[in-house]
């Protein structure tokens, strides 16, 4: 196990997962932020070092506090040798299995593995796998390639317009967290909220504030920088609110160079057409997280 630690290794990290998009894509985004600041404190670990297998970016063990707690013990991993993946895994110091964890990745094919660490390491799994979207903004910069392969479809990218006298385009507050976790399909606990102020505390978060000054609308980043959490309160659903909030966060990242992704749920049609009319492509591999419990 080597620690990549200071600038030059995480650079040179970005580096080399940009060439293997779009299945490095959610540690490449984690790489990248850690990059611009670092704002969750994670680090990243690799088997060997230059020449790695396997990644696992987590959290510093003194934020690892609450076994329960698999918003914070979460794991991003990409990695070229399964096996290497799954002896790499085994290690203590990775990834610790006594907890509730979850663990985050483009690559499908880590379902393997961690069923093998199942049975070895005396834990349940739940696997949630949904499309993973990329803005196509972030495809011409980053994997070009996968625009020689599609046949695609582009619209004008551009959403319907809103009434700006009665919606502010705005920002999250901490305060706010209980709001985005009452709608998130994936929250609606206590520590779901506290992730979530995490994340409005870490990243750049978007909101429209409706006639009564609150928010109607939102969309976060989580510590991949991935675009997550995008609702709308059910009385102001329907009115294009939710994808003027994610066209907005859109453009406001690419234009700070951030790559721009998101994931949608393979029965939600609706946000696949959003998705869809904002020139977000979906990319030939899948958003997997898979959630372990502790026998």
């Amino acid at each position: 196990m080597f620690q990549l630690l200071g600038a030059q290794m995480l650079q040179m990290l970005e580096k080399s997962l940009r060439k293997s998009l779009p299945i490095s894509l959610k540690v490449y985004g984690t790489i990248f932020h850690m990059n611009q600041g670092n704002p969750f404190k994670l680090k990243a670990l690799v088997d060997k070092w230059p020449d790695f297998n396997t990644v696992v970016i987590r959290p510093q063990e003194q934020d690892m506090t609450d076994d329960l707690d698999h918003y914070t013990n979460t794991y991003h991993i990409y990695s070229k040798d399964l096996k290497n993946c799954q002896e790499f895994l085994g290690i203590p110091e990775v990834i610790n299995w006594k907890q509730h964890l979850q663990i985050q990745s483009s690559q499908s094919s880590l379902t393997e593995v961690i069923q093998n660490l199942a049975a070895t390491k005396s834990f349940k799994v739940n696997q949630s796998q949904n499309i993973l979207y990329m803005a196509i903004e972030t495809i011409k910069e980053l994997a070009p390639s996968l625009l020689d392969v599609k046949n695609l479809s582009l619209t004008d990218g551009e959403p319907k317009a809103i009434d700006q006298e009665l919606f502010k385009l705005s920002s999250l507050d901490p305060p706010h967290a209980a709001l985005v976790n009452k709608f998130w399909h994936f929250g609606g606990n206590e520590r779901s909220q506290r992730f979530i102020e995490r994340c409005i505390r870490s990243f750049p978060t978007f909101c429209l504030l409706g006639p009564e000054g609150t928010p109607v609308s939102w969309s976060l980043m989580d510590q991949t920088g991935e675009m997550r959490m995008g609702g709308t309160i059910p009385e102001y659903r329907a009115h294009g609110l939710v994808t003027y909030v994610i066209h907005c966060q859109s453009q406001a990242l690419i234009k700070h160079g951030f790559p721009v992704y998101s994931h949608v749920d393979k029965k939600n049609k609706i946000m696949q057409k959003m998705s869809h009319s904002l020139n977000h492509i979906p990319v030939p591999c899948d958003w997997n997280q898979w959630n372990c419990v502790p026998l």
